[in-house]
């Protein structure tokens, strides 16, 4: 088996980072994916998907604002997740011992007949 490849010292700052991480997740507000378009003077459309269709929603300039601060929350939850994906792959590959890799056999090469 090979040894874990990441130190002690490693992990608990990997765990400050990931600890840092959950509380920007407790920071946001409302979610909401989909986008937001501008059409007429004080007019506005949110568009997301709902099973494979696209659904379209008038809103007032008020919804738009609050719909706004929703889809931006939502990205950067998205931004937050893959960043937490990343550091517990990290340490979950790295603080055990993992399987010895065996060596790569190479195969005779055929003649095509």
């Amino acid at each position: 088996m090979s040894e874990p490849t990441l130190s002690a010292v490693a992990v608990r700052r990997i765990e400050q980072r990931y600890k840092h991480l959950k509380n920007e997740l407790l920071e946001l507000g409302w979610i909401s994916q989909g986008s937001l378009m501008r059409q007429l003077p004080n007019a506005w459309r949110w568009t997301y998907k709902a099973k494979t269709k696209t659904v379209t929603v008038a809103l007032s300039k008020d919804q738009a604002e609050l719909y706004q601060k929703a889809i931006t929350n939502h990205r950067k939850l998205e931004k937050l997740l893959q960043q937490m994906r990343e550091l517990s792959q990290q340490v979950l590959l790295g603080s055990a011992p993992g399987v010895r890799k065996r060596a790569r056999r190479k195969h005779p090469k055929t003649s095509l007949s």
